[in-house]
């Protein structure tokens, strides 16, 4: 079951179920879209995936399935990243 994860996991901006902003790699990764655009440049820097849209929740789900309550706020380390970026950038997410 997908974990609808509350924030971007990166700066912390609040993505309710639904949100148009809310991007998750293969693992669930969440990030806001200004994130994966702006600084992680399509490149999960947990697992090197990409990111697509998150789906929402159907809202007569939401009292059987919650949206998680737990805060997965974990910026990332810059320097860290910079070899994974520069490692996947400019490859596809498929072909990583």
């Amino acid at each position: 079951m997908l974990e609808i994860k509350p924030i971007c996991k990166n700066c912390g901006k609040l993505l309710p179920n639904g949100s148009p902003d809310a991007m998750m790699c293969t693992f669930e990764c969440t990030f806001c879209s200004d994130c994966v655009n702006n600084i992680l440049q399509n490149v999960c820097p947990n697992c090197g995936g990409g990111f697509e849209k998150r789906p929402a929740r159907p809202t007569n789900l939401l009292a059987k399935y919650p949206v998680s309550n737990k805060q997965f706020l974990h910026p990332i380390d810059p320097e860290k990243f910079e070899a994974l970026l520069i490692q996947y950038k400019n490859i596809s997410p498929a072909e990583r």
